[in-house]
Protein backbone atom coordinates (compact mmCIF):
# COMPACT_ATOMS: atom_id res chain seq x y z
CA UNK A 1 0.00 0.00 0.00
CA UNK A 2 1.08 3.73 -0.60
CA UNK A 3 1.61 5.49 2.59
CA UNK A 4 1.79 9.29 3.24
CA UNK A 5 2.80 11.36 5.94
CA UNK A 6 2.12 14.84 5.99
CA UNK A 7 2.76 17.85 8.37
CA UNK A 8 1.77 21.33 7.84
CA UNK A 9 5.50 22.01 7.63
CA UNK A 10 6.62 19.17 5.01
CA UNK A 11 6.28 15.70 3.92
CA UNK A 12 7.67 13.31 5.87
CA UNK A 13 7.15 10.06 4.56
CA UNK A 14 6.09 8.92 1.50
CA UNK A 15 6.21 4.94 -0.20
CA UNK A 16 5.02 1.79 0.23
CA UNK A 17 4.69 -0.16 3.04
CA UNK A 18 3.51 -3.36 4.02
CA UNK A 19 1.94 -2.62 7.41
CA UNK A 20 1.46 0.63 9.45
CA UNK A 21 0.26 1.19 13.51
CA UNK A 22 -1.44 4.16 14.62
CA UNK A 23 -1.62 5.35 17.81
CA UNK A 24 -5.67 5.89 17.74
CA UNK A 25 -7.54 7.74 20.34
CA UNK A 26 -9.50 4.96 21.41
CA UNK A 27 -6.74 2.37 21.19
CA UNK A 28 -3.60 1.36 18.62
CA UNK A 29 -4.83 -0.29 15.50
CA UNK A 30 -2.89 -1.26 12.73
CA UNK A 31 -3.61 -0.82 8.64
CA UNK A 32 -2.67 -3.71 6.62
CA UNK A 33 -2.74 -4.27 2.44
CA UNK A 34 -6.56 -4.24 1.16
CA UNK A 35 -7.37 -2.25 4.33
CA UNK A 36 -11.31 -1.54 4.79
CA UNK A 37 -11.91 1.78 4.26
CA UNK A 38 -11.85 4.25 7.58
CA UNK A 39 -10.91 7.72 8.66
CA UNK A 40 -9.46 8.20 12.08
CA UNK A 41 -8.14 10.50 14.65
CA UNK A 42 -4.94 9.72 15.87
CA UNK A 43 -3.48 10.48 19.22
CA UNK A 44 0.19 11.04 20.54
CA UNK A 45 2.06 8.11 19.89
CA UNK A 46 4.23 6.39 17.21
CA UNK A 47 3.55 5.64 13.95
CA UNK A 48 5.62 2.47 12.83
CA UNK A 49 5.75 1.72 9.48
CA UNK A 50 6.99 -1.62 8.10
CA UNK A 51 8.43 -1.77 4.92
CA UNK A 52 8.55 -4.95 2.20
CA UNK A 53 12.67 -5.27 3.30
CA UNK A 54 11.58 -6.01 6.58
CA UNK A 55 12.58 -2.47 7.85
CA UNK A 56 10.97 -0.30 10.67
CA UNK A 57 10.58 3.58 10.91
CA UNK A 58 9.15 4.89 13.93
CA UNK A 59 7.90 8.56 14.13
CA UNK A 60 6.24 10.21 17.13
CA UNK A 61 3.74 12.09 16.29
CA UNK A 62 1.29 15.10 18.00
CA UNK A 63 -1.88 13.76 17.07
CA UNK A 64 -3.60 13.99 13.79
CA UNK A 65 -6.18 12.23 11.23
CA UNK A 66 -5.66 9.08 8.79
CA UNK A 67 -7.86 8.23 6.05
CA UNK A 68 -7.35 4.56 4.16
CA UNK A 69 -9.15 4.47 0.94
CA UNK A 70 -8.12 1.86 -1.51
CA UNK A 71 -4.42 1.11 -0.48
CA UNK A 72 -3.33 4.33 -0.29
CA UNK A 73 -2.63 5.80 3.22
CA UNK A 74 -2.76 9.04 3.90
CA UNK A 75 -1.43 10.24 7.44
CA UNK A 76 -2.67 14.45 8.34
CA UNK A 77 -0.37 14.92 11.29
CA UNK A 78 -0.04 18.57 13.24
CA UNK A 79 3.45 17.42 14.33
CA UNK A 80 6.65 15.15 14.85
CA UNK A 81 7.97 15.24 18.04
Amino acid sequence: MHLEIITPDKKVFAGEATAVTFPGTEGQFQVLNNHAPLVSTLGVGDVVVETAAAAKQTYRIDGGVVEVLKNKVLVLAEAII
